[in-house]
Order: structure tokens, then sequence, then C-alpha cells
């Protein structure tokens, strides 16, 4: 308790109430009152300080968090902890209590990149959760680490294949098309051609990739022809 007494002491030291309130218009699903108002860089500097103490699986085993700062203090921490078993299950315990998109992409946990097939089986696991965020995890994941010399077809197959009334899902599927649209066109390509996501995801997905600048002209004005009609309610 004294060691959770002492982060909630240190943040609120650190309340900047302008960033708070933009805070609170940016991460609509957070409860106001949860968020202390204090700035990526100083969360990611307690954190890298936290992550060297004996004790810092007090912190992190204290689930559910009271603020959201203590859930970006979560995150940083993982994303520096530098063995891959321990990391992962504490990232598969923490997920489910990960209730917004920001907690959610910005942790990346550095040793991932070197235990990529590991992660491919958990990936798997977490892209079949019912929780908005775990799913949201897995896509970013094969977004971050599987689209460039470790790319393989089944991974947007796997991603294509997820059905969701979750925003912050179908936002992160059309970010992973996008991208991949960017970094593998020709293999992804046929996803869009033959509509394989839902039609809100499949035109948000061409909207953000005729936004890149990764894209070519060409390509960005046939994608263009590929957007479908929806109804309006």
């Amino acid at each position: 308790m004294a060691f959770k007494r002492e982060i909630e002491q240190q943040l609120k030291s650190l309340t900047d109430e302008k960033y708070r309130k933009m805070q609170v218009t940016i991460i609509p699903t957070v409860v106001p009152e949860s968020i202390i108002g204090v700035r990526t860089p100083e969360l990611r500097k307690m954190a890298k300080e936290l992550a060297k103490r004996s004790d810092v699986s007090d912190f992190l085993s204290d689930l559910p968090h009271r603020y959201f700062e203590e859930n970006q203090l979560h995150a940083f921490i993982l994303s520096e902890m530098k063995d891959f078993e321990s990391c992962i299950r504490y990232v598969d315990a923490f997920l489910p209590y990960v209730d917004n998109w920001a907690t959610c992409d910005q942790m990346s946990p550095k040793i991932f990149k070197k235990h990529k097939e590991e992660l491919l089986s958990w990936i798997d696991t977490w892209i079949s959760s019912k929780e908005t965020y775990t799913v949201r995890f897995a896509i970013g994941m094969l977004m971050e680490h599987f689209l460039d010399e470790d790319f393989d077809s089944a991974y947007p197959k796997m991603v294509s294949k997820v059905r969701s009334e979750e925003y912050y899902v179908n936002m992160m599927i059309a970010w992973y098309f996008a991208t991949a649209l960017a970094k593998q066109y020709d293999s992804i390509l046929p996803y869009i051609e033959k509509k394989k996501l839902s039609d809100w995801t499949h035109n948000k997905a061409i909207q953000k990739s005729v936004e890149s600048y990764r894209i070519t002209d060409e390509q960005k004005a046939y994608l263009k022809t590929l957007k479908v009609k929806t109804s309006k309610k």
C-alpha cells in the first residue's frame, strides 16, 4: 500500500490541468475523474525508474488500477521488461483491464522483437478475445511486428476475419490494412478488391490509405474506385 500511495502522490505532483482537460476529450472511454493529467514524457521517465525497483511486481499485480496514469505506467513498465516470459504473462494479465486506446496502443514491449515466433501464439489467443482492447492489441502487434520481413499472408487473413461492433476494434483493423497496403500492396490489395472487410472498415482503410504519403498517387486513385456505398442512417 505504501508503494501505491507513493506512486499516486508522485503522479499528482506532476498534474497539468490544461493537459488533463485535453485528455478527457480524446479518451472518452475513461472516467474523467480517473485522469490526473500527467504528460507522456513524464510518465515514461517515471516508468523507467519504477521498472528498476525490486518491488515493481507489487504494482503490476495490483489490478485494477484507480487512475488512467497508473495504467499508462503499467504499460510503459511492461514495455521496458527484458525477460520475455515474465513480460508476456504480465501483458496477458493486464490486457483485460485496459480500457482505452492510448494505453493499448502505447504498450509495446521491446522484448517482443526478439521473440516473434513465441509472440504469435499469444496473438492468436488475444485476437479471439471478447475484450475490445485485447483484440485491438493483438492486431496492433501484427501491424508492428509482422508487416515487414516477417510478413506472411496468414496474418492479414487472420485480421480480415475479425468482426466486431466496437469502434476501437474496427479502427485498428482499418489502420492495419492501410499500413499493410503501404508495406505489402500486392499481397493486401485483394482484400480490398474482394471486399473481405465490413463495409465501414473497408472504406475507412481506403480513407487512411489515401491520406498516407506511402501510397502512390496511382494507387490512391485506384483505391478510391473500390469504395463501397453504405446506407445513411
